[in-house]
């Protein structure tokens, strides 16, 4: 906790180092990735960042589970990753967490949130804002609902 605010998400931490302290604390970061300040990892030797890929600032991966972020992967300006839920239907509110994996040339768009037990498919794309709890194929674009306007 003191690395991740005396240094991880400071605006001034290099992002040579960002890399290194996830390294140090057991996260698997391929080369060339880019890690913006405000990025929170909630346990890093629960990730794995393939080659190439970028995290964007105020970027939240709460990992509890596992999250497998792929090669050439663009997680944008805060979006959330949730690895955790609880079951509703179980009287002491148990735990019901499942890993997300992000396959290689995805887009996470701005505030987009995707949910425990997602695979977000090759090259696919979540629309800023979305929120996605079940699996996107790979090559598909996912965006919020739009609201009906009525004539005027």
């Amino acid at each position: 906790m003191a690395t991740s605010t005396l240094l991880f998400t400071q605006v001034w931490c290099p992002n040579r180092l960002r890399c290194a302290a996830l390294r140090w604390f057991g996260a698997e970061v391929g080369k060339g990735v880019l890690i913006k300040h405000r990025v929170n990892v909630q346990w890093p030797w629960k990730l794995s960042i393939g080659n190439d890929s970028w995290i964007g600032t105020g970027a939240d991966l709460y990992n509890i589970d596992r999250i497998v972020i792929g090669s050439d992967v663009c997680i944008s300006q805060y979006a959330y990753l949730c690895t955790g839920s609880h079951d509703r239907r179980s009287p002491t509110f148990e735990f019901d967490n499942a890993p997300i994996v992000i396959e290689d040339g995805a887009w996470l768009c701005a505030r987009s949130m995707v949910l425990r037990g997602v695979t977000v498919g090759a090259n696919s794309v979540v629309g800023a804002m979305s929120v996605v709890s079940s699996d996107i194929p790979p090559g598909c674009s996912v965006r919020p609902p739009q609201p009906s306007v009525a004539p005027g």
